[in-house]
């Protein structure tokens, strides 16, 4: 019943007019920041930490203030996305830089996409799986078993594939040894045995060794890859590929590379600080 309940609920946010929905969503960000003060709190101590004095209190309380307008709108977006189709695709996406994962895949050893909670990420894989792109995309899984239906339901619309952190090394090898595409999330704090310290933001933060590990097992090509929001629509840019280092110290290297990797997403960020997912306690584990 609750499935029911939220698709038809997809349903009707889908096919209301564009502006409509971009403007409950903007005021339902509006709301939240004043209801989860807990969260506007971390966004705020999360960019003080970040940037420090280059950015005064108030142009972080602006820049937070966005960061919620933009989830709130991201929320309309979530759920108009299983209606929008190819054709919904090109209409609000625009793509840069496509052809660099063209060129990667001809080396028939798999291409590893590596982004962030950036901008629209989930309006990421889907208008990548809309390309024809055959995307496994790393998530963890929820903890309601309903939600996580309904989101999967969502997710899988464009036609990618999902697979769960839990043991997903084995079968990420797999795919990227069939020269598939797998997109990462790299941006998200973790337990001090999952991952390693890297510098980000000037501050060290325990992080996902996972993607460095499976590039230098694999060979795939890695490529950040953002979306950022521009006025009533997004564009995708796909940058150069990481040259990985490999020396034959596995655990150097894979510092060394989960460092590489932790740069791209700190240098987009430091690009459009609003688009990011500053209510996330980033830097929560410490060494």
């Amino acid at each position: 019943m609750i499935i029911f309940f939220l698709k038809a609920l997809s349903f009707a946010f889908g096919h209301l007019p564009v502006w409509l929905g971009r403007a409950a969503g903007s005021i339902l960000g509006s709301l939240a920041r004043r209801i989860l003060k807990r969260h506007w709190k971390t966004a705020l101590e999360n960019l003080e930490r970040a940037f420090g004095e280059s950015l005064s209190a108030s142009e972080r309380e602006r820049i937070a203030a966005r960061v919620f307008r933009n989830l709130g709108i991201m929320l309309f977006e979530f759920l108009r996305m299983p209606w929008l189709g190819k054709k919904g695709v090109e209409a609000i996406v625009e793509f840069k830089g496509l052809e660099k994962i063209e060129k990667a895949l001809e080396r028939g050893k798999g291409v590893l996409l590596v982004t962030a909670h950036y901008g629209n990420w989930e309006l990421l894989h889907a208008s990548l799986g809309h390309k024809g792109y055959s995307l496994e995309l790393v998530v963890r899984k929820m903890d309601s078993p309903l939600i996580e239906q309904f989101v999967r339901w969502v997710r899988t619309r464009s036609g990618i594939n999902i697979v769960y952190k839990v043991k997903a090394m084995l079968p990420l090898v797999r795919r990227l040894n069939a020269n598939a595409v797998a997109m990462i999330l790299v941006d998200q704090n973790t337990m001090s045995h999952e991952g390693v310290f890297v510098d980000f933001f000037g501050v060290p933060a325990s992080t996902n060794k996972g993607p460095a590990l499976l590039a230098q097992k694999t060979g795939a090509a890695v490529l950040p890859v953002f979306i950022s929001r521009d006025g009533h629509k997004h564009v995708v840019e796909v940058w150069d590929e990481i040259a990985i280092v490999d020396t034959g110290d596995r655990d150097a290297d894979t510092e060394t590379n989960t460092a590489t990797l932790t740069k791209a997403v700190e240098k987009a960020i430091r690009t459009r600080p609003d688009q990011w997912f500053w209510v996330h306690r980033r830097w929560k584990t410490r060494p």
